[in-house]
Order: structure tokens, then C-alpha cells, then sequence
């Protein structure tokens, strides 16, 4: 294996030993010629401390592989990192009534930039570095040999950006291997089924990182007036109304989800006509329900990410902080408000802030009665912090 070395600034070859994936461009001491996805060795004082891939496009240099020398970036080194991720899958997720979960995903599962979702047998692939692209038919592989059943996988386009949260995710798809998949895959999630559009749906086409969330809504939803803002192809508005919720009001701006919102309701044999899906702006309808003095018992909010750089990090928190009070004028007395944020840079004590921030301001107290993150199958190496993105807080209104 011809792998080029590089030179660490001095000083941060301890990060890298403690585990973190990333090396920022100014970290080295030079910046080679050489192409995207070259395997490279770092280096402290000539002394190796780990090793990755290479990307000349992106504010992340290289994003680490391995930090033990002895192992070889192949074949077999993608292919043990599959198997693992599986294992791990299928030991820590129930799948009884559930047949899509995250596969890989990236610096958890040791293959920073990678993601694949497995929806229903189709394996949805997304890298998010150049530097990933000579490792696709590495990856393809791996699939194929390590995940059964598989009917076949569709690649997204992979994104040359540092920032993941940048990505609306929504490149075309293009088959790699295998039958071809359907415009919108039907998926079992808890039971309930979903159509995912994974050839031009938002990331892969759908967000399983709410899979837990949405089956506590169900239960939560009992009884409830319902109104879920950004509610995309409508997982918390099903979950809701299986769960025995007495009306649930769908809002989202985009045309298309909202459309297949209503469809996912039919396909879980509940009446559409007894519910509201409106594509229209969050911000606008919740004004216009709070002149009209319309109150609901349990308001969710999953908004797409606030922070898209570090920049906007600032403004991300008084946003949030805002649409929660906004929407609590909207939430009657004991009514539960389920608010998540995706930012990553973000931090839970941050979004925790704002959501206190908002009942102050909104003269509601607030009962904080769920905290929960991503789930299992969205795995967090404590490493890398970056890594914790998902906050779902469940409050009540006291």
C-alpha cells in the first residue's frame, strides 16, 4: 500500500490519539498534491499516530480511519466495518415490526462520511466527502456481501462541503447494484407504514433518527388535539393518530410532503379527511391560529436545522427560542409541547436555554418529562462530540 505522510502541527497528535476523526487543513504542516481519497499516514515528530483518507475540497483534510498502523485500508477493512455496524444493528435495535434502520453512520460506525440506510431491502447510500468517492465500489461490495436480503442500493449524490447540516439532500438517486427500487419505498416502522422517497426525498428520504421519538408520540397523542409544524411526509402526524389522537393538523411547506403525508395516512387505514395537511409557512400559521385562538394539547416542532455554520450558531438559539414561544402561545394548559433540534452545533444545554428562554417569555411553566437523543442505530463514539446532534425534549405545560 504507497501511502503519503503528513505532518501534524505541533501538538495535536494527542487529539487524534484520544480518538477524534477530523484533521483540519491548518492542523498539518503542509497540504499535498495528491488526489482525492489518497490513504495518508500522520504523523507527530515522524512518529505515526493515524490513518485516513484525504481530501483536497474540504476544511477537513483528512478524516481518520484507523489509529492502529497495522491495518490496511482495503477491501477488507470496509467490509469488517460493514459487518460490525450490522452486528451491532441488529443486537441493539428491535426489529419485529420494524424493517429500516440506519446501517452506517459515518465517524460512529469508524467510516467518517458514510451513511447508508437500509429501507425495506434497499440500501440508501449518501458519502459526504470527495474523498469518499474511490471507496464507493469498496462500500458496494462490503453491502452486498455483509447485509442479507439485500434487493439492492441506490446512491445519492455525495456532497463536497464540510458541513453535513449545509446538504438539503436533495441530489437524484442513481442505482449502483441490484433491482432497481420503487419511486416511493413502502417501510414498516413500529408497525406503521411509510413511503419513502429515496431517489429525491430530503438526506435518503426519510429521517430515522426520530423512529423512537415518533412511537412515544403515538402513545403521547391518545385523546389529543394535535399540531405538528414541519411535519415533512407526516411520521409524528401517523404515530399520533394511531395512537388515538383526536385531530391532528399537519403543516409543512413543502407541496410534495405534505401530499405524501395524506398518503401515508391512507396506508395505515386511517381517515385523511378527519385531519388538516396544509402546506403553508410554520411561522405564518401559527400567527394566524393565535389570533384565531386556536389552542391544541400537544404541539411538536422539528424544525430543519437552524445552524448551518459555526456563524450561525448565535442566531440559531434566539431562532429556536422564538419558535417555541410562538408556538406555546398555541398550547392549552397541561398540553405537552415535544420539541426536537438537528443543529449540531447546537448543543442540548443550548437548545434546553432556549426552550427555557421561551416559556419565560411566553409566561408558561414548563416540565421538562422526556430528554432523549438518537438512537442506537445513530451511534455517538464520545470521541466526537460533533457527533450528538439529535435533542428531543418533551415538555409539559404546569
Amino acid at each position: 500500500m504507497n501511502v503519503v505522510k503528513l505532518e501534524l502541527a505541533r501538538g495535536l497528535g494527542r487529539h487524534l490519539r484520544a480518538g477524534h476523526p477530523w484533521v483540519f487543513r491548518k492542523a498539518l504542516e503542509h497540504m499535498p498534491r495528491i488526489p482525492a481519497g489518497s490513504v495518508v499516514d500522520l504523523t507527530e515528530n515522524g512518529k505515526f499516530v493515524a490513518r485516513g483518507y484525504y481530501d483536497p475540497h474540504s476544511a477537513i483534510a483528512v478524516r481518520v480511519l484507523t489509529r492502529d498502523s497495522r491495518e490496511t485500508v482495503d477491501s477488507r477493512f470496509i467490509t469488517q466495518r460493514v459487518q460490525r455496524a450490522l452486528a451491532a444493528r441488529t443486537a441493539l435495535i428491535d426489529l419485529k415490526d420494524t424493517d429500516s434502520y440506519r446501517l452506517i453512520h459515518g465517524e460512529g460506525d469508524g467510516l467518517p462520511g458514510v451513511v447508508v440506510d437500509l429501507y425495506a431491502g434497499w440500501a440508501v447510500m449518501k458519502l459526504y466527502s470527495a474523498g469518499l468517492t474511490p471507496y464507493r465500489p469498496l462500500i458496494v461490495e462490503a453491502l452486498k456481501a455483509g447485509v442479507p436480503g439485500l434487493k439492492g442500493i441506490l446512491g445519492r449524490d455525495e456532497v463536497g462541503r464540510d458541513d453535513v447540516e449545509e446538504d438539503d439532500g436533495r441530489g437524484s438517486g442513481k442505482m449502483l447494484w441490484g433491482e432497481e427500487a420503487p419511486e416511493l419505498i413502502p417501510i414498516r416502522e413500529r408497525g406503521a407504514i411509510f413511503l419513502v422517497d429515496a431517489w429525491k426525498g430530503q438526506k435518503t428520504g426519510f429521517f430515522l433518527d426520530q423512529r423512537e421519538n415518533r412511537h412515544l408520540i403515538r402513545r403521547l397523542g391518545q385523546g389529543r388535539d394535535v399540531l405538528n409544524c414541519f411535519s415533512f411526509s407526516g411520521g409524528f402526524s401517523v404515530n399520533a393518530a394511531l395512537g388515538g389522537a383526536n385531530s391532528v393538523f399537519s403543516v409543512d411547506q413543502d407541496p410534495e410532503a405534505i401530499a405524501l403525508a395524506r398518503e401515508n395516512f391512507t396506508r395505515n387505514g386511517l381517515p385523511a379527511a378527519k385531519h388538516d395537511f396544509l402546506a403553508a409557512d410554520v411561522f405564518a400559521l401559527i400567527q394566524s391560529f393565535k389570533e384565531e385562538g386556536r389552542t391544541f394539547d400537544l404541539i411538536i416542532l422539528d424544525p430543519p436545522a437552524f445552524a448551518k455554520s459555526q456563524r450561525a450558531v448565535e442566531a440559531a438559539v434566539d431562532g429556536y427560542a422564538s419558535l417555541n414561544r410562538q408556538a406555546l402561545a398555541l398550547l392549552r394548559p397541561g398540553g405537552l409541547l415535544a420539541t426536537a433540534s438537528c443543529s449540531a452545533r447546537v448543543t442540548g444545554d443550548m437548545f434546553m436555554g432556549a426552550v427555557r428562554e421561551a416559556g419565560f417569555k411566553a409566561g408558561v411553566d414548563l416540565a421538562l418529562v422526556e430528554e432523549r437523543y438518537q438512537p442506537p442505530d445513530h451511534p455517538v463514539r464520545l470521541q466526537f462530540p460533533e457527533g450528538k446532534y439529535l435533542k428531543f425534549y418533551v415538555m409539559q405545560s404546569v
